[in-house]
């Protein structure tokens, strides 16, 4: 076995190079290293086997641990360009080479570690899964959300055995999974299931969109939440939710400083811009070069296509626009 720090936001780098074989895991805190021995990497041998619930993993790129409560087979729909586009470019000037390609792969909806959360500015803190509240009439309060629950694709999962006994900590850890006593590994409970089979509609990852301009990848998933009868009777609001992950693949840091969004339904086009996202303005650097975010969107339609740019900085001052890749809001009532 072969010992091996995994500081939060360097994870990937720390294991480049490293012979793939049982790795030991640790875990630091503190600016004065305290290391804890937290499991062992379990070699892979077939990259496309899909992870059983239960799976505890370390995330690739966004260096927390988890555990994997269900697997969906996704459509992925990836554009790429070629070139990006400056601020004094539209993005028909641009020139930049299109290539569109489908495929599939494996997303899983997991358990986040809090522990790891905390002081991890990759992604939102709050981050998790968001349900109508089929009661509340106010607009403002219909929604609620169960923080601490991602979704990672196959690629982004680096399984390990742990060695805490408790190996995740999320308020939902003991209702989702228990142990099974025949072959000593995590097994869905029966709240888990019927938790999956409720809510099946707002919790399925059935397509995900890419979009890389340059050295920027935008991920979009749209997940539908539902209809709520608005005050008046004769008008319903459906909603959505949308988790993004900006990803800068090149060795330039860049900063985003802008978004501007395009939905369309009911053939009215609806314009938003604004400062960074989320209230803040997140550097991509070769070191921590992702973000991701959720957010949500209602439409009086049961349908409507969104897409759109975000603007971001490098640090000589040049500024270009990476796509926002189109996606389509369904409903699926």
């Amino acid at each position: 076995m072969i010992g091996k720090n995994i500081f939060k936001s360097t994870l990937l780098r720390n294991f480049e190079g490293i012979p793939d074989k049982c790795l030991g895991i640790c875990k630091t805190y503190t600016t004065k290293p305290q290391i804890e021995h937290v499991g062992t990497f379990i070699p892979t041998t077939n990259q496309k086997e899909v992870y059983n619930t239960g799976q505890t993993f370390i995330h690739k790129v966004l260096a927390y641990r988890g555990v994997i409560l269900y697997p969906w087979l996704a459509s992925i729909y990836e554009r790429k360009q070629s070139s990006t586009t400056s601020k004094k470019e539209s993005k028909s000037e641009a020139g930049g080479h299109q290539k569109s390609s489908l495929s599939s792969e494996t997303y899983y909806q997991v358990l986040m570690d809090s522990r790891d959360l905390k002081n991890n500015h990759n992604i939102v803190r709050k981050e998790g899964v968001t349900f109508l509240h089929k009661m509340s009439t106010d607009r403002n309060q219909c929604l609620y959300t169960i923080p601490g629950i991602d979704y990672v694709s196959h690629t982004d999962i680096m399984p390990y055995q742990s060695a805490e006994p408790v190996p995740i900590q999320h308020d939902l850890f003991d209702q989702f999974l228990e142990m099974d006593s025949t072959n000593k590994s995590l097994k869905s409970t029966e709240m888990l299931n019927t938790w999956q089979t409720t809510h099946h509609q707002c919790l399925e990852v059935s397509k995900v969109h890419k979009e890389t301009t340059s050295y920027i990848r935008v991920t979009a998933i749209p997940f539908f939440l539902g209809m709520k009868q608005t005050v008046s009777a004769h008008a319903c609001d459906y909603w959505w939710r949308y988790s993004i992950r900006i990803e800068n693949l090149g060795n330039k840091s860049a900063r985003l400083r802008e978004r501007h969004w395009q939905i369309v339904s009911n053939g009215s086009v609806k314009t938003v811009r604004g400062r960074g996202v989320t209230g803040k303005e997140p550097l991509l650097t070769k070191e921590q070069p992702v973000f991701q975010f959720s957010s949500h969107i209602s439409l009086q339609s049961p349908s409507g296509t969104v897409w759109g740019t975000f603007r971001l900085e490098e640090e000589d001052g040049n500024q270009f626009d990476a796509g926002i890749p189109a996606f389509a809001l369904e409903s699926k009532l």
